[in-house]
């Protein structure tokens, strides 16, 4: 397997470090954040860091109403701007902990006294030094060119900050289970993704779409198929998509659409059904059939119930013979209903499910 796999299948290992790793940390800059009185977050990043932060946007925003800025490091590092921080905490995100830009905005903000946080995978790295605060991915070295765990441990530190600073109710909870979802998803992905790629092997372009939460992942997963694959992708907002990228996608154009259950949901589809009028090949994620393992635990923990009668068609053996008997059936009945003279009938199977 190659490297850029390797680091991908230990994402699960490195989420579960984290919270042990930075637990005291956390506290004490949530303390910090409210005993100043602060109200508003200015990020700092650049590539992959940036996508990390937009993530951070949302779940502060979300979670604690707290407004958050991207910021511009260039503005600082090359054109000398002053910026005025007042009653807003600075956070610088890079890998390496090298990235000139943002420590040059972390060097202002200190010289301001402002309550600084650095994220990165290095403590000897120059922003773990200059910040007052260092929250370490400790993902251990990152080799493959495309950054995979240092993404993800970065949006699940600024995760777990927020969770401490916003004292929201639900979302420690949550952050908990995400590592071992992460390995149980980890488990099955990759042989399906694989029967999947053959069928794009000279792709050349193509769109990932996502909306709210899921826009930062879009960006960021165009990006890897770009620096890994160099395809020509570029990551869009479902809701900016309308507004002049559209006009780009024409018949039999591949676009990827994550379309996550939730609050956006809806716009997910919506979109979908605008690029199937216009011709192009959707490859979309929603969250329907995708869920088995969901409706495994679900329909157990109902079954402990002895007034419950559950019936799961996916742990039933009779299924497959079900569908052959049954759907197999109607299907044949149908055809020979509709069919003309010269008429034949040629089927694919896309799944290894009944």
């Amino acid at each position: 397997m190659s490297l850029l796999f390797d680091e991908i299948m230990q994402q699960p290992n490195v989420l579960d470090g984290i919270k042990r790793k930075n637990k005291e940390k956390f506290v004490q800059i949530a303390d910090e954040f409210r005993n100043l009185g602060l109200d508003s977050i200015y990020f700092v990043a650049r590539g992959t860091s940036d996508h990390a932060c937009i993530y951070a946007q949302y779940l502060f925003a979300i979670c604690g109403g707290i407004p958050c800025t991207l910021g511009t490091p260039s503005a600082v590092s090359k054109y000398g701007a002053e910026i005025k921080f007042s009653n807003t905490a600075v956070i610088g995100v890079s890998q390496s902990g090298k990235a000139e830009d943002v420590l040059s905005v972390i060097r202002q903000a200190n010289a301001q006294g402002k309550l600084t946080v650095a994220v990165t995978n290095d403590e000897d790295s120059p922003l773990a030094k200059e910040a007052k605060y260092h929250l370490f991915c400790n993902a251990g070295d990152e080799k493959s060119i495309a950054a995979t765990k240092t993404f993800t441990s970065q949006m699940y530190i600024l995760a777990q900050l927020c969770a401490e600073i916003t004292k929201n109710e639900t979302l420690p909870a949550l952050l908990d289970k995400v590592p071992l979802a992460l390995g149980s998803m980890l488990s099955y992905i990759p042989a399906s993704v694989a029967k999947i790629c053959e069928r794009y092997r000279y792709l050349d372009s193509a769109f990932v779409l996502g909306r709210g939460m899921t826009y930062p992942i879009a960006l960021e997963g165009a990006l890897k198929i770009l620096e890994t694959n160099k395809i020509r992708m570029k990551g869009n907002a479902i809701s900016d998509f309308y507004h002049g990228p559209l006009a780009q996608v024409e018949e039999d154009s591949l676009v990827i659409v994550l379309a996550a259950e939730g609050p956006v949901y809806d716009d997910s589809i919506a979109m979908i059904e605008r690029l199937h009028e216009i011709g192009a090949e959707v490859f979309a994620t929603p969250g329907c059939e995708s869920n088995v393992k969901e409706i495994f635990d679900k329909t157990w923990e109902l079954k402990q119930d002895p007034t419950m009668m559950i019936f799961n068609q996916f742990a039933e053996m009779g299924n497959p013979l079900w569908h052959y008997n049954v759907t197999g059936e109607a299907l044949a009945t149908v055809y020979e209903t509709v069919k003309r003279e010269g008429d034949r009938l040629a089927g694919c199977a896309f799944t290894s499910g009944s």
